[in-house]
């Protein structure tokens, strides 16, 4: 390998001989960087004839020849007794697997055949992406709101067959609590069907819910409001003393009607019915 010249030699005769024997150094240095990058293996020119090469996919390495099957294998290509190479196999084996067909869903909005599609993948409805209506007739329901909305049951949305598939998301109102559970409202809808038999009948149960509830607030109402009731009236007297005596004195009432006698306490006003024997 000639020496390529040099572009400064004008320029060596006002340097020291310190700065030439650096400078010789380090083109010496180039040189043979130049030289290691040449050489087609990185341990030396004594393994770069193990390089395998390759004619009419018969490959040669270290002296012994390797047919490519082409099937990301080697097969080793022997020798018989009298020397002639014997291969036991040119070419890659052919296959008898049948390519499976692709199967196709028919759009329950469109009619069209589509074979791939985000509502099919996630919730094994069969409608294409380009009929999704995210925010329409596609849109998602917590499984708290299908539970209230719906009036179902863990068991109708986890064991009742089919099972109803869904995706979890993180609460958007607060990232520690545990993750949402999210399911197509139409396959919602109908399962409410599948529970209740028809619309009709799961509006009524909704009202006899609401009644129900109204019922209980007013119950609930009454006796709170009694409760404050006897808390006022209690406050009048001296809770420090001893416990209070009804003092009835002689006047009753009689109720003809029912055979029953009543009686009104003359300090705090109880009254208590009572028979005679």
């Amino acid at each position: 390998m000639s020496e390529p010249p040099s572009s400064c030699s004008n320029g060596l005769e006002n340097l020291s001989d310190y700065q030439r024997e650096r400078i010789e150094e380090n083109r010496r240095k180039a040189l043979n960087l130049r030289k290691a990058r040449l050489l087609t293996h990185p341990y030396g020119a004594e393994k770069s004839q193990q390089t395998a090469v390759s004619v009419n996919n018969v490959i040669q390495v270290s002296g012994t020849k390797y047919i490519d099957s082409g099937g990301g294998f080697l097969i080793e290509q022997r020798t018989g007794p009298d020397g002639a190479q014997q291969q036991q196999q040119t070419e890659a084996p052919v296959s008898d697997a049948v390519p499976v067909p692709v199967e196709y869903d028919e759009c329950l909005e469109c009619g069209d055949r589509f074979a791939d599609s985000y509502l099919l993948n996630t919730f094994d409805y069969a409608v294409c992406d380009a009929c999704r209506d995210n925010e329409g007739q596609h849109s998602l329901i917590t499984r708290t709101e299908a539970k209230q909305e719906y009036l179902l049951k863990d068991c109708d949305l986890d064991r009742r067959e089919p099972m109803l598939k869904f995706i979890s998301r993180k609460n958007p109102h607060n990232v520690r609590w545990g993750e949402m559970k999210l399911y197509l409202h139409l396959q919602i809808e109908k399962r409410a069907l599948e529970v209740w038999g028809s619309e009709e009948n799961l509006l009524r149960e909704k009202e006899q819910r609401e009644d129900k509830r109204e019922v209980a607030k007013v119950k609930k109402y009454n006796k709170r409001l009694k409760e404050l009731r006897m808390d006022v009236r209690s406050s009048l007297y001296d809770k420090t003393g001893q416990a209070h005596v009804h003092e009835f004195g002689d006047s009753e009432v009689y109720n003809e009607a029912e055979d029953t006698y009543t009686r009104t306490c003359e300090t705090c006003g109880h009254s208590e019915t009572y028979e005679k024997m």
